[in-house]
């Protein structure tokens, strides 16, 4: 049962990776080292997320059969042979102790070995390669040794401060202890320089977190809130929009410039056709156009360094061009349906309508299960009360967080929830529930700092945007992040639930995961201060982020956030609400055209087919008596329907000719029934 949890854990881990990475990244077009490093970033770290509750269960197992051993209880075994003999045994084993293995053990010596693949494999990858990578990705050199140089310069100075830092905290450590040194030692102060990093962004980033995803429930509860809010970004984002467009054009008539002043024969003319390639079709075709009618003598001929910008310049237009062109409609189909709710809220026959139903996705759940009156009922009466449900669950984990963080360094008493809870499950050997509490609180501080992550934007350089449309930049950029933050993420955890000896001081089993971090006692000042008290800032940052002091700031400096009581704010969603008007006019305009077409197409398809059907009957009944009488039959009715359908097109259209009830029309057919023609019906 072991190795299947622990299989488990490992494929679902690895799906959760590549499902993520399908839905930010281009699977197709996208580079397959940035891809790869990627995947086995973010793979690395929930491998260490998902296993660390069966590591902290093994941990309590082996904690138990050792107190077994230390205080051994006396079991009196009779012997088969003779009966009055009464021997007295001990018995350390789990069969006559309460020490019960617990479901998802797993065996002595695995953790160690996957525990140092897994972390120092992700830290080679986000202190040494993806930096790397991500220069490499982000060059606009032509040649892999150019863009090799490229990365290689802007990480000097990246990799020259790190190196810095370490050494500096070698020469500390050497001077200040009795401290030789070795090996070990050398890669205990790495790891503690690197979760000491890692550990002061967490906090940051856990500070808004723990505020903002219960808050964001509550408020996506409220419906007007939500509509609201969206306006606001509509607004942003067709300012976004513009400004893309505007820098791709002024990039393009750089690119144009370029394409005609370089001649076919000059050397840097590969360099020209490249950049090229990356530039959109519509634009490549009215260059080449351009290229043939123009003749430019006296133009300036760049150099192979303005290529080389102008080529990263291109990359980045482009993506940033296809990010807000994809996004858009997105958003307008988000307006769309949060004003349908408003509109279906009050509809009597409790059915949710749709103002554009041909652009829902039609799966077979939509067909079948999520039909139009449980649509209603989600979107007008449930969700508002699922939404703060989960909620209020969210805060009251985000208070037990805060409390925690701020009350774990006290074990005499145990002020730590998490501590409690765990403690509490050890002394009933429950193993499940303390499995279950380590994963729940795990994930809710992974969702807590991944979240922000995911939603941070560092002007246009980092930002991921879903739908494939996230560049290789962004990709690498939150792979180091996560490879950075979840080990003293994990750590700070089990310093919550006192299995960390370096926090809590008790003389216990340390977990495999804990003892590849090595004795955190060699800097003192790291493991008894910062590890302990830094993370207390989280109430503050709390405080700030519940005040949105984040928000109120960057609205200071230019970056326009949302914010209720704000007059740019309100502002900025009137223009959001008439935008979103103009582009239901305008969707409302294109598929009315749309119908047209389609419903002269579909008669014109008829008719013929209907031709085609009557010839093959014609071929195939054309002996049989009972055919005749049902060709006859046909043909009336199908005369009938025409007539009908005259008669309503005569009555839309042409009212003027309601006194002209023989008056033919221009196909030459008459709009009424003839007496003769009636008598024909009566007859059939």
């Amino acid at each position: 049962m072991s190795g299947a949890a622990l299989a488990v854990v490992v494929i679902g881990a690895f799906f959760l990776a590549l499902y993520l990475l399908q839905r930010y990244a281009d699977l197709r077009k996208q580079q397959r080292m940035v891809l790869l490093g990627t995947l086995l970033s973010w793979y690395l770290c929930f491998l260490i997320v998902f296993i660390l509750p069966l590591d902290v269960s093994t941990t309590i197992y082996k904690q138990c059969l050792l107190n077994s051993i230390n205080h051994p209880t006396a079991v009196p075994q009779q012997s088969h042979i003779n009966q009055t003999d009464t021997r007295l045994s001990f018995y350390p084993n789990r069969s006559e102790s309460k020490c019960v293995q617990p479901w998802s053990h797993i065996p002595d010596g695995v953790l160690p070995v996957l525990w140092r693949v897994v972390y120092w494999t992700s830290q080679f990858l986000t202190w040494l390669l993806l930096p790397f990578m991500q220069s490499y990705a982000q060059s606009g050199a032509f040649s892999r040794a150019g863009k090799i140089k490229t990365a290689l310069i802007e990480n000097a100075i990246y990799y020259g401060t790190y190196l810095l830092i370490f050494i500096s905290l070698l020469i500390y450590v050497t001077t200040q202890t009795k401290w030789k040194l070795s090996w070990t030692g050398i890669q205990t102060v790495g790891i503690t320089a690197a979760n000491t990093w890692g550990l002061f962004l967490l906090v940051l980033l856990l500070g808004y977190g723990l505020v903002d995803i219960p808050r964001s429930y509550w408020l996506s509860s409220r419906h007007g809130h939500l509509l609201t809010k969206t306006y606001f970004n509509v607004a942003k984002m067709a300012t976004e929009k513009a400004a893309a467009e505007e820098n791709l054009a002024n990039v393009m008539e750089e690119v144009a410039a370029v394409h005609v002043s370089v001649r076919l024969s000059s050397c840097l003319r590969k360099y020209v056709d490249t950049i090229l390639t990356k530039c959109p079709t519509e634009y490549q075709e009215e260059m080449r156009r351009d290229g043939e009618t123009s003749s430019v003598e006296h133009s300036i001929l760049p150099t192979k360094g303005g290529l080389v910008k102008l080529h990263k310049k291109v990359i980045c237009a482009v993506q940033r061009h296809n990010q807000v062109r994809v996004q858009w409609p997105i958003l307008l189909d988000k307006a769309f349906h949060l004003e349908d709710v408003a509109k279906s809220q009050t509809c009597p026959a409790r059915q949710f309508i749709h103002s554009f139903p041909s652009t829902q996705n039609r799966s077979w759940i939509r067909r079948f299960i999520y039909r139009p009156s449980v649509e209603w009922y989600w979107e007008c009466v449930l969700r508002q009360g699922f939404y703060r449900l989960l909620a209020v669950f969210l805060c009251l984990l985000s208070i037990a967080v805060v409390w925690s963080e701020c009350t774990f360094f006290s074990t005499h008493p145990v002020l730590s929830l998490f501590a409690v809870f765990v403690q509490t499950a050890e002394k009933q050997y429950n193993y499940i529930c303390i499995e279950m509490v380590c994963f729940v609180s795990i994930l809710f501080l992974c969702v807590c700092v991944y979240s922000t992550v995911f939603r941070i934007r560092v002007f246009n350089y980092y930002h991921l945007v879903p739908h494939h449309q996230t560049d290789a930049y962004s990709l690498q950029f939150s792979s180091m992040l996560f490879c950075r933050l979840t080990p003293p993420l994990c750590l700070n955890f089990l310093g919550l639930i006192h299995m960390d000896s370096a926090i809590s001081h008790e003389d216990r089993i340390q977990t495999s995961y804990t003892s590849i971090m090595g004795s955190m006692h060699l800097l003192s000042f790291i493991s008894d201060g910062f590890y302990i008290y830094y993370p207390m800032l989280v109430l503050l940052l709390c405080f700030a982020t519940s005040c949105n002091l984040g928000s109120r700031c960057l609205n200071l400096l230019g970056f326009h956030q949302y914010i209720t009581d704000d007059e740019l704010t309100s502002d900025l969603v009137d223009e959001g609400k008439e935008l979103i008007r103009r582009e239901r006019r305008k969707q409302q305009k294109n598929r009315g055209n749309r119908g047209l077409a389609w419903r002269d197409r579909y008669a014109d398809n008829e008719g013929a087919g209907r031709t085609r059907a009557g010839y093959t009957e014609l071929n195939e009944n054309q002996k049989s008596p009972l055919a005749k009488l049902k060709k006859n039959v046909n043909q009336f009715t199908r005369r009938d329907e025409e007539m009908e359908e005259q008669q309503i097109g005569l009555l839309q259209d042409s009212p003027s000719n309601d006194g002209s009830p023989n008056k033919r029309s221009t196909a030459g057919r008459y709009l009424s029934l003839s007496p003769s023609q009636t008598k024909i019906f009566d007859d059939v």
